[in-house]
């Protein structure tokens, strides 16, 4: 391969050029695609001179010697006949060099042959990898692909227990002439190790109890991933300051492997709070206490303390988890709630008691609740309790619930592509133990797409039916109301919904509300949204959607994500004006 100057470009011959001018190298590379000029760009020699001074007679050195540097930059992608012409010229204090490049005819891989072990390849993360291997055939020989389909294999042989796998052949047979490979593997996977002996240190448990997170027991093959497994639900278990999972393969005998777990406890008593705004609560401050055992059995507690503007509440929640592949919990707790609406007031409590689990890949919490306490709906604002046309009531209500939710994200921060999709049922056992008996289903789902880069697409709907006979007596947490942050925007809280005979809001039996949002990105924590939300709580038949629209900001805060609203009502002669509206939190 010979590198030749372009005639007239050189104006000097190099060996008249003054020996003490000093200047950087300009390098560019034609005649090739991005990847393969970078690869050209790393492997001469030319370019650690951009930024250093250097003399005539070193870049003629470094331009002669750059042919051979091409095509040896090249061999890795394949192209064994790679050819390269140049440029050289000094452009002011610097010197700029053009290569040409011809890549040539690439030498692709026409046959394949790989042995392992028959029992090694009979597993599924074996016959994968083997397939990425196989798949080389037919393909450009690239060096790098191969090195990684090569470890691959030799990654699933060690990650599924086979510890003293060797790989004996390794060869790629290349016929420059022909422009051809043949690739030949061969290992030797040798024996499959088993799981010895289970050993957790420095636990604060009972003996056994960390036993029930271990997806594996003595005597099952060796598994990498599922000692992530056992990593992963340890530290979601939120005990430990320190998870290290460690096999002890210097010491592994009779095919045998012992499992040392690491374990540092996490601070055992955590306080939380602060103040906090939103528009549909109003200024306020949280605080809580958790504590994150309370017993070696692993047991947890939590207390959450809100005083906001429209909304109190004081709950408790003692958690009793079951370790294992179902993450299962037994949870009972009690909330109190002095709730203040622009259309309803009620002072309630309720005590629950639930199972958590996952459940085909759901999230299924299946429980009873026991609601008491009175309300008062029809509200005006700045009216007096006295006003004619509310509706006061009291009642006390038993009734189990089931819900499903499950989601999924691409990232829990800022969510690019995901969904979720929660199902609740709850119902009365007709009057037994309760003042009015009611069946109700509520379903939402959120949508996010993104597209054109730093654009987001959010799609969401909520919708739900209540059947009873006795609407009066339940408190408003039971009925459907419309409007509001997560609603629709343009409205106060819970503003809209059918009303009684005195034209006050009072709740309605069914709920339809949807949401179409379109966010664009100016950086990657700043960005707008534009909007449309139409939908409202109706009973029977009788459904006339409100129809709410606006602008807002968005920023990815390192507390999460801050969402603000400007909307006003489209289309409606009874409400007019600009809503603000704030939600803090995450996208999912």
């Amino acid at each position: 391969m010979r590198l030749t100057r372009r005639h007239g470009l050189l104006l000097l011959p190099w060996f008249l050029m003054p020996s003490i001018a000093h200047a950087g190298i300009v390098l560019h590379v034609d005649g090739v695609d991005e990847n393969l000029g970078n690869a050209v760009v790393a492997g001469v020699e030319l370019s650690q001179y951009a930024k250093r001074d250097v003399t005539a007679a070193q870049v003629r050195r470094l331009y002669e010697k750059a042919p051979d540097e091409v095509q040896a930059a090249l061999r890795p992608y394949g192209y064994y006949e790679a050819t390269a012409t140049g440029d050289l010229k000094q452009v002011g204090n610097d010197w700029q060099v053009t290569l040409h490049v011809v890549t040539g005819t690439p030498v692709q891989v026409t046959a394949v042959n790989v042995e392992v072990d028959q029992d090694a390849a009979k597993l599924p993360a074996i016959r994968r990898a083997l397939r990425g291997v196989e798949n080389l055939k037919g393909k450009v020989l690239n060096d790098g692909v191969y090195d990684g389909a090569r470890d691959t294999v030799s990654g699933a042989l060690t990650a599924t227990g086979f510890l003293d796998a060797r790989l004996v052949t390794r060869t790629v047979e290349v016929n420059r002439a022909e422009h051809s490979a043949v690739v030949n593997l061969e290992w030797d996977a040798g024996r499959r190790y088993r799981y010895g002996h289970i050993v957790f240190k420095n636990s604060q448990f009972r003996d056994g109890f960390l036993d029930r997170y271990v997806p594996f027991k003595s005597g099952d093959y060796f598994s990498q991933n599922q000692l992530l497994e056992l990593q992963q639900a340890l530290n979601g278990a939120d005990y430990f300051a320190v998870v290290n999972v460690i096999p002890d393969t210097d010491n592994a005998k009779d095919g045998t492997i012992d499992i040392a777990v690491e374990l540092a406890p996490a601070k055992r008593t955590i306080y939380t709070g602060g103040p906090f705004f939103g528009t549909d609560t109003g200024a306020g401050l949280r605080g809580g206490i958790e504590k994150r055992w309370i017993n070696d059995r692993g047991h947890k507690w939590k207390n959450e303390l809100v005083l906001a503007q429209r909304l109190k509440t004081l709950s408790t929640l003692y958690q009793i988890p079951m370790p294992g592949p179902n993450q299962r919990s037994f949870n009972f707790g009690a909330n109190f709630r002095d709730a203040d609406t622009v259309t309803s007031q009620s002072r309630t409590l309720q005590l629950v008691a639930n199972e958590t689990r996952l459940w085909h890949g759901w999230q299924r919490t299946i429980g009873i609740n026991a609601l008491s306490g009175t309300f008062t709906v029809g509200k005006r604002g700045g009216e007096g309790d006295n006003a004619e046309g509310l509706e006061r009531g009291r009642s006390t209500l038993l009734y189990p619930e089931i819900t499903l939710s499950r989601k999924k994200g691409d990232n829990p921060t800022f969510v690019r592509n995901g969904w979720s999709l929660t199902v609740t049922a709850r119902t009365t056992a007709g009057p037994l133990l309760s003042d009015a008996s009611f069946s109700q289903v509520i379903g939402d789902v959120k949508w996010i797409k993104s597209f054109w880069g730093r654009n987001r697409l959010i799609l969401r709907g909520s919708a739900g039916k209540l059947w009873t006979s006795d609407f009066s007596d339940l408190p408003p947490q039971l009925r459907f109301f419309a409007g509001g942050d997560r609603s629709v925007r343009g409205y106060d809280y819970q503003s809209i919904g059918p009303r009684n005979a005195y034209d006050r809001v009072i709740g309605g039996e069914g709920l339809l509300v949807g949401s179409t949002e379109v966010e664009h990105y100016f950086t990657r924590n700043w960005g707008m949204a534009a909007f449309v939300d139409a939908g409202n709580a109706f009973t029977g038949t009788d459904y006339s959607p409100r129809v709410g629209a606006g602008l807002g900001v968005r920023w990815l805060s390192p507390v999460g994500m801050i969402r603000a609203d400007i909307a006003v009502p489209v289309g409606d002669k009874n409400e007019h004006g600009i809503h603000l509206h704030v939600v803090i939190g995450p996208d999912l």
